[in-house]
């Protein structure tokens, strides 16, 4: 090996980590945890995130009212709202509607929950692939709604090639076809590598690994990995437990408290957290 090539290229990756600043661990689940557990996630992560409606396959949210508590224990946001699968929109016009009165109620929510003005509101967007013309009007029309309520747009969706259309990237889709929109960008990828799987990884510095590494480069927070473990995508992926859940350290595994696992190049991804503070 060229030991001035070596060199030049050890230098290069330094550099890079240092342009990317440092990062943050924290969770997401649909099930609010409990007041009780909130210390001894606080332990582990610095942010979680916050549910503003049903979370998908749930009849209730559990995280409603729940806010203060929240952040009294120290944790900054990821603030989610349940967008719609594509059978639900059926034509462009419908899909329209839905939109706009979507993130009116995502806005109301946001409102009687306290989080202030400008907090970034995450569309999760379950469905991957490319987007076909009914899911983007959806999208865009949600995201044009929350911003003119006074907040700011992100969007939940996959950073994983969809093999079976074309390798395209769900969250470059949308990105492309925004028409210059400001969209905060959650990457979902627990596909093993890039993802570490169920583990709790830093690198030497002391942090998670960057949401770039994601493999959506613009992506300012990244899901790498999810309770339960998908088969289909993280088969590969190690550190899960014998159940497929991703249990947190220092937590009695009889509580079956398991999270999904994020990255974020902020301790507080939404800027959710009261403004006095």
């Amino acid at each position: 090996m060229n030991l001035r090539w070596f060199t030049a290229a050890l230098i290069f990756s330094c550099a890079t980590l240092q342009a990317q600043g440092p990062t943050y661990l924290g969770f997401d689940r649909n099930t609010y945890p409990g007041n009780a557990s909130l210390k001894a996630l606080r332990q582990t992560f610095s942010y979680t995130g916050y549910w503003l409606n049903h979370p998908p396959g749930e009849k209730t949210n559990t995280w409603t009212g729940r806010r203060a508590a929240v952040e009294s224990a120290g944790f900054g946001f990821l603030v989610l709202f349940n967008g719609r699968l594509y059978a639900e929109l059926k034509t462009v016009t419908r899909a329209t509607k839905l939109g706009s009165s979507d993130a009116e109620t995502a806005a109301a929510a946001a409102h009687r929950e306290g989080f202030p003005a400008h907090t970034i509101i995450f569309l999760d967007q379950e469905q991957g692939g490319r987007m076909l013309p009914e899911q983007k009007v959806y999208i865009y029309a949600w995201v044009d709604a929350v911003t003119a309520a006074g907040f700011r747009a992100g969007i939940y969706c996959s950073g994983i090639p969809a093999a079976d259309d074309g390798n395209v990237v769900t969250a470059e889709d949308i990105r492309q076809s925004s028409a210059g929109r400001q969209i905060v960008y959650w990457a979902i990828n627990d596909a093993c590598p890039p993802a570490p799987g169920c583990a709790f990884p830093v690198n030497p510095r002391g942090h998670p690994p960057s949401p770039a590494q994601s493999g959506v480069r613009f992506a300012e927070v990244w899901q790498f990995a999810q309770s339960p473990q998908r088969k289909d995508v993280a088969a590969s992926c190690a550190n899960y437990s014998r159940d497929g859940n991703c249990y947190v350290p220092g937590i009695p595994a009889t509580q079956q408290l398991h999270v999904d696992l994020n990255s974020a190049t902020s301790p507080d991804p939404s800027n959710g957290r009261s403004q006095s503070q």
